[in-house]
Order: C-alpha cells, then structure tokens, then sequence
C-alpha cells in the first residue's frame, strides 16, 4: 500500500466503447467502487454499467465544474476519458486541464488521463500528420506528465495511451469498416504499407487496473498499448485463416477514401458541439486524413516487450484476436465474424462506438 492507493474511482468517459470494459475491469473483484458520469443516467450504456455492481452513476456533464466536483468528492482515484468528438479539441484540452486541478484540489490521490499519441509531435510537426482528437489528448498527457513533476507527493498520475480498437476493424460505421463486395470481406482504406497499432478492448480494462493497482510504478508512467502494428494485407490474411471466407486490403486514394461511405461526414466538425466557424475546428476530412497518414507512414511505435511483462497473457497478433472474437461471438450467439461483417447484420447488435450511438448529437 502507498499514499496514492484507491479504493473509490470516479470515471468521466465510462460509457464510452473504452469506458465499459475498464470500469468492468475495475469492480471485477469488488477491489474498486466506480462512480462514472453520464449525461443519461437511463441510458442503455449507464444501466449495462449499474448492472456490473459496485457502481453508481452521477447524471451531469464534465463541462461543468459543479459536476465534477461532485463527482469527485469522496473518491480517491479519477480516470479520465473525455469524448472528443462531442467536445472538439479545443474544448476538450480546457476540460481536461480543470478535471486534473480540480482532481488535485478535491483530495484524489491517484489520476489516470485516458490518452492518445500526440502525433503530430511524433511526426515532427509537419501538419499533414495533424489529428485533432489525437493531438488534442496527447498535448494534455504531456501537460499532466509535466504537472505531476511538481505535484506527484499530492496526487499520483498516470496516463494510458491507446489507439484505434481492433473492433473498429469489423464493426460498422467507423474509419475502417469492411464491406462484402461480391463475397470479399474488403477492406478499402488509404493505408498504403502502414500499419495500424489496434487496441484490444478488453485489454484495456486489464491495463488501466493495473495502473491503480500499482501506483508506486505507475506514477508518472505513459502507458502505450497495442496488440500489435497490424497491417492490413495481414488482417485479412487473419481473416481468411480464421474463417474460412475471402477477405482483402485494397489500398486506397485518399480521394478516393472521402469519396465513400464516409462521404457524407467529411465536411462536418470533428467534434459535434465545436463551432465549425471556429478556424481552429477540424473537419472529419481533414481529421481522418491526419489519422491515416500517421499510420501510413509508421509515426507511432510501442514498446511490446513492457506490455509483455505487464500483461502476460495478453493477445500479440492479429490472428489470435480474430479466433478470440470468433469463438466469444459464437458463444454469446452473436454469430461468426463471416456473419457479423454482412451488411445485413450490421446493425443487429447495438454501435460500438457511442458518437454512433448518440447519432453525433447532445449537449456537452
């Protein structure tokens, strides 16, 4: 035990696709109390959280300091995740800087910031890496590391560096959806011989509960996570060999990427409740063509040989994460991933992302 040790978490971002499998991580045991804020608490995703146990849900929004300090209070740990396609980047780094503050002032002992690479210091600032809900998160995971220089006695900080979820890769509406075309599972994305470090979900539940649960090591750690650099011809090789069924990458134009199914989103705001007269606003085009131009050119590395001494059993290879969700969707009655990805079925089980869920609407 250490002075940074928890017992009660509050969570921003627990509903989200993240959120979910970490606060399941969290009160696995009993070991931690969760309460995680939601802009509804009778929505589906805060009824899936109560029924977990061992949580509570605060109905309220994280734009608002009154909220979390009620949320706060009472609590000796924080995670922190907001949504930055609700908020936008500008917005989110102003929220994220008073969650951190207003952690400290209200008692918390241990703060861990749900992050993402600031790639475009990665990438030596050179602005067609430029990813707003990326650089947004990851300007604020260095402010924190810097922060807790000063304050690391006070509160202990972590943050925890994920990435795009390998259930993006065959779920619907988002950056990288498969399609069948004439009985191939395609993927049609500008990724050239890139390479994508997906995270597993549920390992992200197992990571961020081992940063509170060994905050002595984790204080002022950068937590980066990955499966592995998938590359896409790899996926649907995996594919094949998991399921029997046809599958391919076809690298794709970025012009011809924003002429698809995302066409109709690529000149909205990237964060739904940013102004999109904001000069500072990035549209989804430009936004997403950041993100795959990082992966493309291979800006983001992970050291694989830490994640495999923290997390020992944790899944390495694409492959092995296909057979996983073959047989977990088999036996939760979901179907094989053949039957998942046809288009018929997309929409049979609830978004995976909640931007989808929500339909990129709501307050702050």
């Amino acid at each position: 035990m250490t002075s940074h040790a928890t017992s009660r978490i509050f969570v921003v971002g627990g509903t989200g696709a993240q959120g979910l499998p970490v606060i399941g991580a969290l009160v696995a045991d009993k070991k931690y109390f969760v309460r995680a804020l939601s802009r509804d608490a009778n929505s589906r995703r805060a009824r899936e959280l109560l029924a977990l146990g061992n949580t509570e849900i605060v109905e309220g929004t994280f734009a608002d300091e009154a909220t979390l300090r009620a949320g706060l209070r009472g609590c000796d740990g924080a995670f922190i995740n907001i949504d930055g396609f609700n908020t936008g980047e500008r917005t989110e780094m102003y929220w994220a800087i008073r969650c951190y503050e207003i952690a400290i002032e209200e008692g918390i002992r241990f703060f861990v910031y749900g992050n993402l690479d600031y790639a475009l210091k990665k990438a030596g600032y050179d602005s067609k890496f430029r990813t707003g809900h990326y650089d947004g998160k990851g300007r604020i995971g260095e402010w924190i590391l810097f922060q807790n220089q000063t304050n690391r006695e006070r509160m202990g900080a972590a943050v925890f560096t994920s990435g795009p979820y390998m259930e993006m890769a065959i779920a619907a509406m988002t950056p990288m959806s498969p399609f069948v075309e004439d009985g191939v599972v395609t993927w049609r994305v500008p990724l050239g011989d890139g390479a994508v470090p997906h995270v597993a979900l549920d390992d992200c539940g197992y990571y961020v509960r081992w940063l509170f649960d060994n905050p002595l090591r984790a204080n002022g750690m950068n937590l980066e996570v990955a499966i592995e650099h998938v590359h896409y011809a790899r996926l649907a090789e995996a594919f094949e060999a998991v399921t029997g069924r046809p599958a391919r990458y076809v690298d794709t134009a970025v012009d011809d990427y924003w002429q698809g199914p995302l066409a109709a989103s690529a000149g909205r705001p990237a964060g739904y409740n940013a102004d999109p007269k904001d000069k500072s606003t990035m549209s989804f085009r430009d936004n997403f063509t950041g993100f795959w131009n990082v992966w493309k050119h291979n800006v983001i590395a992970r050291d694989y040989a830490l994640l495999d001494e923290i997390h020992p059993n944790r899944i390495r290879t694409v492959e092995a994460w296909l057979r996983r969700e073959q047989e977990k969707g088999l036996a939760l009655g979901k179907g094989g991933l053949w039957e998942r990805v046809q288009p018929e079925n997309w929409f049979r089980q609830p978004p995976l992302l909640k931007l989808v869920e929500d339909r990129g609407q709501g307050v702050l």
